[in-house]
């Protein structure tokens, strides 16, 4: 085969902050910080940060190849330990904090973590985890001497002081774009955390289609509130992207409250964020408590599960805010999909422009998607069949961490989603739910997502969650489990008005049951194993 004459020069991570450093150097990257302050300071002094940070592990006897931990809010530090540890050949591992610890634990164990980095509102928790982390060599608590507390953590050490020893020159290494750059872990919902080691080269593909104009659309222009946490699929990627393109980057650190999210909106002119439905809820709430608006703000990402319609509507309508569901997964980067329109469906209003935000999105450049039926046959991309959900892909998985053979990927080459969808002509794909979740009644699949998103969408209804419990004539039924509205007391008849001509009459729920709080994941998703167990002996109405 002829090859091209064109410079091999690989996809390494080093080259983006290096690159921000270089053309964007005076834009600003704002974070607030665990002590209480805001901090700034822009790409070209980060640059220089990034570059002493490594030596700093250089001189800690770090190797390529070892993973380097984190337990840290979305701070300028942590920007610093992203590029640092993954531009000198290591791995950076992000932990979830809001794990439990045994968890936390099992992770760190697992992905024989040398050194773990620790922001300060973490450092009881690193004690406590200490014990049960051999491997571990030294914690690095992340922040200035003036504010390093006292600690039983073992080897422990200061983030400024190990700066400030070293100098900011260095030239970054040059190595396979395959190598590994940075590990993250499933939340673990059923068994064990799995781990997904990503490299240089997948996460550089993922950046160059996230910032398209079609996905993300981020550009130098744009100032960024990542409030995904940076635990989470590395912020969905965006920490690159900003690089990449130059854009201001806005950390939020722990407060992710109405007012403080809409505080920095407002003081950082921010004009793209993305993040879980749970802040936009507690942000839209504060804004309607308050009157506030959001003069800056022109569209927010939304993913990790489905955006409420009347939330969509909300954002468009009253803030004149795009809302972009997106969807994705560890396995994935995590981006797969996001929701923008095509031309020919610019025209759409009302309804049938709602009903499109809603879904999850449309395939991006380098994703390739299918549904499949209980016996692996691929199904029509009609908008009615729903089966499961594969992918692959350049920035997609091939297996999980040091674990070989699991079913979740076939020897075709594919990944297997857990999740449920339909896929339209024109390539949206709507989630109706995971496959451990959907509600098999009678032999026909009912969407707990959809009964979700529907009743959520009742004034009275701050949160909802639709499982299935047994029935002695259907198998299952769907049980609508609420929780109500600060000062509300919605009635059961109340609440099931909300569905009246917007589903069919078997898809609705048996029962509704009050609650004053919904179970959830660490990554803030609903744990529905919980609820099943809670009302596995529920009688319903109908049985």
């Amino acid at each position: 085969m002829l090859q091209g004459d064109m410079m091999d020069r690989p996809l390494l991570l080093s080259s983006l902050i290096e690159f921000a450093a270089l053309y964007h150097g005076e834009r600003e990257i704002v974070s607030r910080t665990a002590e209480g302050t805001i901090h700034r300071y822009n790409y070209a002094a980060a640059g220089r940060r990034v570059k002493q940070l490594a030596n700093a592990l250089r001189r800690l006897n770090v190797e390529e190849g070892e993973r380097i931990g984190t337990l840290a809010w979305n701070t300028y530090r942590h920007f610093e330990i992203y590029f640092a540890v993954s531009g000198m050949g290591s791995v950076c591992h992000t932990i979830n904090p809001r794990l439990f610890t045994d968890q936390i634990a099992y992770i760190g164990n697992h992905a024989e973590d040398r050194i773990i980095f620790v922001d300060l509102p973490f450092v009881a928790l690193a004690e406590q985890l200490a014990p049960q982390l051999p491997l571990v060599r030294a914690f690095v608590v992340m922040t200035d001497r003036a504010h390093m507390p006292e600690t039983s953590l073992p080897g422990a050490l200061c983030y400024e002081d190990l700066l400030t020893a070293e100098s900011e020159v260095l030239e970054w290494p040059t190595f396979d774009e395959n190598t590994a750059a940075a590990l993250c872990y499933t939340s673990g919902t059923t068994g064990d955390p799995k781990g997904v080691l990503y490299s240089h080269r997948s996460t550089m593909l993922h950046s160059f289609a996230s910032c398209m104009g079609d996905v993300l659309g981020i550009r130098a222009r744009d100032s960024i509130l990542v409030v995904v946490p940076m635990f989470h699929v590395n912020a969905w990627g965006i920490p690159y992207c900003a690089a990449m393109t130059g854009a201001k980057l806005v950390f939020p650190g722990a407060a992710l409250d109405g007012a403080s999210v809409h505080e920095l909106m407002e003081s950082e002119a921010v004009t793209l964020s993305a993040g879980v439905p749970t802040v936009w809820l507690l942000l839209l709430q504060y804004l309607r408590d308050t009157g506030n608006s959001l003069p800056h703000l022109e569209r927010v990402v939304c993913g990790g599960s489905a955006a409420p319609r009347a939330m969509i509507q909300e954002f468009e309508e009253v803030h004149d805010v795009r809302l972009l569901h997106a969807w994705g997964m560890t396995e994935m980067n995590p981006v797969g999909v996001v929701n923008t329109p095509k031309p020919v469906l610019e025209a759409l209003e009302g309804d049938a422009k709602l009903d499109l935000m809603a879904k999850q999105g449309r395939a991006i450049f380098g994703v390739d998607l299918k549904i499949v039926d209980d016996s692996g046959q691929e199904l029509a991309r009609d908008g009615k069949a729903f089966g499961a959900l594969k992918v692959r892909g350049p920035w997609v998985a091939r297996r999980y961490f040091q674990r070989d053979d699991d079913p979740a990927f076939d020897s075709d080459g594919w990944f297997s989603t857990g999740d449920v969808c339909t896929i339209d002509p024109d390539g949206f794909i709507q989630i109706v739910d995971r496959t451990k979740d959907v509600i098999k009644s009678g032999g026909e699949w009912i969407s707990s997502i959809e009964l979700e998103n529907i009743a959520v969408g009742h004034p009275a209804v701050a949160e909802a969650c639709v499982i299935g419990v047994p029935h002695p004539k259907w198998d299952e039924r769907p049980l609508l489990v609420v929780v109500p509205s600060k000062g509300a007391t919605p009635s059961k008849e109340d609440v099931m008005s909300v569905f009246a001509g917007k589903v069919a009459k078997w898809w609705l729920p048996d029962d509704v049951v009050f609650t004053d709080e919904l179970p959830h994941t660490a990554t803030g998703k609903l744990l529905k194993t919980e609820l099943r167990q809670r009302y596995k002996d529920y009688k319903l109405p109908s049985a």
